[in-house]
């Protein structure tokens, strides 16, 4: 990953995924001003920053995959993957469904085996943590170790010691400083 990286996506989140109004976030708390990571994780422009900010993000750790809960997830998932080949480190991904398949294989994890391997759980933003954990508790469930939690944006509300509780590393690209935003 480049500086220039970085302040590409740094100026992308402030310019076009930042929103001022009344929003109720996934975690049922009221917040002034929501953070649309979806609105770039699926953009062309910051799709490929996104995975190699990601990548160095997690650089230091020895995973196998890279993935979440769907939908969030999904997205920065593929970009880890493609950036990771781009850079001659491959690393597979996975996506953890809310609830088993009920046909086919019954699979709640979808692509890579995560059976014996380590991974990080991948998430755009993130408030308490819950939705990191759910796919967690899936992962470890399933043969997993999980190494890290590591997020585009923390809203810095709680989801770091509620990962740290669990023993994960907590691995954030971007806080609220760095979005001129106040915790709330």
């Amino acid at each position: 990953m480049t500086a220039t990286d970085r302040q590409t996506l740094l100026d992308l989140i402030t310019a076009e995924a930042v929103f001022h109004g009344d929003f109720t976030l996934s975690s049922g708390k009221k917040a002034s001003y929501y953070v649309d990571m979806r609105k770039l994780t699926l953009d062309h422009r910051a799709a490929p920053a996104i995975g190699r900010v990601m990548l160095d993000l997690i650089g230091d750790l020895d995973v196998a995959a890279v993935g979440g809960l769907t939908l969030g997830a999904d997205p920065i998932a593929n970009s880890v993957l493609h950036a990771s080949v781009a850079g001659d480190r491959p690393l597979d991904a996975f996506v953890v469904r809310k609830e088993p398949k009920d046909h086919g294989r019954g699979r709640q994890i979808e692509g890579a085996d995560v059976a014996g391997k380590r991974v990080v759980v991948l998430e755009d933003t993130s408030t308490t943590g819950q939705s990191a954990l759910k796919a967690v508790e899936v992962l470890r469930r399933e043969g997993a170790e999980v190494i890290a939690v590591a997020v585009i944006v923390d809203r810095k509300t709680g989801a770091q010691a509620a990962i740290e509780a669990e023993g994960l590393q907590w691995l954030a690209a971007f806080d609220l400083d760095d979005l001129g935003l106040d915790a709330q």
